[in-house]
């Protein structure tokens, strides 16, 4: 049967199919085909829907009715070949068995054929339909070739029977592989929009509701399907080459239709609006939350090619390179100083990054797949390289019609489907984030920060964040109006704790401009409502406080505000939190590492504190705690030394970081143990000293 456009379907497999299972018997063979039989029988052939009247090619329409009569001719063989009265199997003739072994990978081709074809794009269909239709009718010739030379007088079968399977042998024998002219037709209609696209002539919109009725395209809903499979699609590699800038621009494409003939979609419901949402506050409310690791420090997005720095951390390669490029030569997460700036491919890190796009039905590499086909020339139908053009057109299209939609929206309800949309657009590629705001989002967004609105303020923040990952736009947000104060707003009054995750996900993606840094931390309640997320949200909204704050830290000059503001003290509290325990002990370590030892060491517990991190940490935050406390031994004097010395068992926790820690926190274990031989050192010299100067004295007394 074939699978709704609005169903999950399985995702495909890059990889080829299994073959069919070998029958030990000629009962299991039969066993076999008939079930075979019976799934081919209920498929479909490749289509725009199941509902559409249009299909590649009116003849193969008929294949699996045909197989379904070949079933019948599988279940009196069974019946046949199976002898109940001693629980033994009579023989099938040779020739039939082997002849029927053929029918049966015959059959097993089909059916992959049909089950991948299913789970693909319309898009897919149309832009292959050739293709596809040999590939079935070449099918059905060796199936057709096989049931001529099946020996029906060896076999016992009804008369009936070999009737329906001579008629049958007719009726595969008369298919053909040529594609319906209607297919063709509406294939050039499609390409004929590309181009006008990409010569920046706006669709008629009668022209884009007569290609998406012949799609089967009714809906916003229908087209949100639609797009997810034609980027599956591509990042599955499964289209030509010269096929991939059409099928770039068509998704572009169905992006500004959606909008433009069916409205912005109404947002679906999200679970996490609300005090209590834990979700992943850099994940999109309809999509799956990304992991951690999976996600670029620098970027917040999912890393499409992860590279290690000299430090041992791994970021996207572009958003490092670009890091690099503007003149920083320290790490972006451990504040380290980076001793070479050679990039190391991640390659295990990136497979399962594919991995699991792949097991989430999730694109993955389409920039790249993009990128490599650019130069490359259509043959048949005229799609170019130039067609990427075309989708950077609809996509221009797109914004400047969301944006003006959002300048005039009459309801905020209406305003709330806009921003959602604009928030989409925005989630992925530099050039869309530029498009964006080169129509003018921004100044609209801001206002949006102080709704009263649960949903429309989460989308609005959200949209900022995904429009500051572009370097360019950070320009744009900062020099903008209001936006640090909405941003601040909506950490300190946010309606709900997600609002104020992506507003703190906002701060930490702006300070990657380190003046810019300055500035955030200058405003009167920004280090304010930072410490007090950090001290009362669950624990995602602490744990991107903390990044934000990390981020603030980077700059001498802000530490100062940093401690005034209670900073150490918040930072602290969550160190024994293991969830928040790596952002607040690298804060820890980096106010001290820029002056703020002092007020490190004066907070009360601190030593022990950081000690427990030592203990019970992971890697990065036993690495940064070992730095804050050789920062602040180094800095302090000898109190705070003789503090953690006294610390029960700190020579073996000490000892085993220097083993089993990552490279950075072995160094600063190692100082660590310096510092506290010395230490040792110097209070036994003073102990020796003193009962030297004691024994003197006492030998004096004695003669005198």
């Amino acid at each position: 049967m074939a699978t709704s456009p609005f169903r999950p379907v399985p995702h495909p497999s890059s990889s080829p199919p299994p073959p069919p299972p070998d029958p030990s018997s000629d009962a299991d063979l039969l066993r076999h085909l008939l079930s075979l039989s019976r799934d081919v029988s209920s498929s479909q052939q490749p289509s725009f829907s199941s509902s559409s009247p249009l299909r590649i090619n009116p003849n193969l329409s008929s294949v699996p009715r045909n197989v379904k009569q070949l079933s019948f001719l599988f279940e009196e063989l069974l019946l046949a070949v199976q002898d109940e009265d001693d629980d033994h199997d009579l023989a099938l003739p040779r020739t039939a068995s082997l002849c029927f072994r053929e029918i049966l990978l015959v059959l097993h081709r089909l059916k992959v054929l049909f089950d991948d074809h299913d789970c693909r794009s319309r898009a897919f269909v149309l832009f292959r339909a050739e293709r596809i239709a040999a590939e079935i009718h070449e099918q059905v010739v060796d199936l057709a070739t096989f049931l001529d030379i099946v020996p029906l007088a060896e076999l016992r079968v009804p008369e009936d029977v070999r009737d329906l399977l001579r008629l049958l042998r007719r009726q595969l024998r008369r298919t053909s592989p040529a594609v319906d002219p209607a297919a063709l037709s509406l294939r050039r209609d499609v390409l004929e929009l590309v181009a006008g696209v990409e010569s920046g002539t706006i669709p008629d919109r009668g022209a884009l509701r007569g290609i998406f009725r012949q799609l089967s395209l009714d809906g916003a809903r229908s087209c949100r399907h639609e797009i997810e499979r034609v980027e599956r699609d591509i990042a599955d590699r499964v289209v030509d080459d010269r096929r991939v800038p059409g099928m770039v621009a068509l998704a572009s494409i169905l992006r500004y239709a959606k909008c433009v003939l069916f409205g912005a979609s109404t947002p679906r419901s999200d679970s996490s609006i609300g005090a209590g949402g834990h979700k992943s506050p850099f994940s999109e409310a309809e999509d799956l939350a990304v992991p951690a690791d999976f996600r670029c420090p620098i970027s917040l997005d999912l890393m499409r090619d992860p590279v290690v720095v000299a430090t041992g951390q791994t970021y996207d390669r572009e958003s490092i390179d670009r890091w690099i490029g503007s003149g920083h030569a320290t790490c972006p997460k451990s504040g380290q100083a980076l001793p070479y700036l050679e990039l190391l491919p991640n390659r295990a890190l990136k497979n399962l990054i594919a991995r699991w796009c792949r097991d989430n039905n999730l694109p993955y590499d389409v920039a790249d797949t993009i990128t490599s086909t650019s130069d490359r020339q259509d043959d048949a139908d005229g799609v170019t390289a130039g067609t990427n053009k075309a989708a950077l057109e609809a996509a221009r299209m797109t914004a400047s019609f969301l944006v003006e939609e959002l300048a005039t929206a009459p309801s905020t309800e209406a305003a709330h489907r806009l921003v959602h949309e604009l928030r989409l657009l925005a989630k992925h590629g530099s050039d869309n984030r530029a498009l964006v705001a080169e129509a003018g989002a921004i100044p609209l967004l801001l206002p949006l920060l102080r709704s009263a609105d649960a949903g429309l303020q989460v989308n609005a923040v959200t949209a900022l964040l995904n429009l500051s990952i572009l370097e360019a736009n950070k320009r744009r947000i900062m020099h903008a109006d209001g936006a640090v104060d909405g941003v601040v707003h909506v950490l300190g009054e946010g309606t709900t704790w997600r609002a104020k995750e992506n507003a703190a996900a906002t701060v930490l993606s702006l300070c990657s401009v380190h003046s810019y840094r300055r500035r955030l931390a200058r405003h009167p309640r920004m280090v304010e409502v930072l410490v007090q997320m950090a001290r009362d949200g669950p624990s995602s909204a602490k744990k991107d406080a903390m990044a934000a704050i990390l981020s603030l830290a980077g700059d001498r000059e802000n530490t100062g505000r940093l401690v005034e503001g209670g900073v150490v003290a918040a930072a602290l509290e969550t160190a024994v939190e293991p969830e928040v325990a790596e952002e607040a002990s690298a804060v820890l370590a980096a106010v001290a590492r820029r002056g703020g030892a002092e007020a490190v060491a004066e907070a009360e517990g601190a030593v022990a504190r950081l000690v427990g991190v030592l203990r019970r940490g992971s890697d990065w935050a036993r690495e940064s705690a070992a730095a804050a406390l050789v920062a602040v031994c180094r800095r302090t004097g000898a109190s705070i030394v003789a503090e953690l010395a006294a610390v029960p068992g700190i020579e073996w926790v000490i000892w085993e970081l220097m083993g089993a820690g990552t490279e950075r926190a072995r160094r600063k274990a190692a100082a660590l143990s310096r510092i506290c031989r010395r230490w040792a050192a110097a209070v036994e010299a003073e102990r020796t000293a003193r009962f030297s100067a004691m024994s003197v004295t006492a030998a004096s007394t004695t003669v005198a």
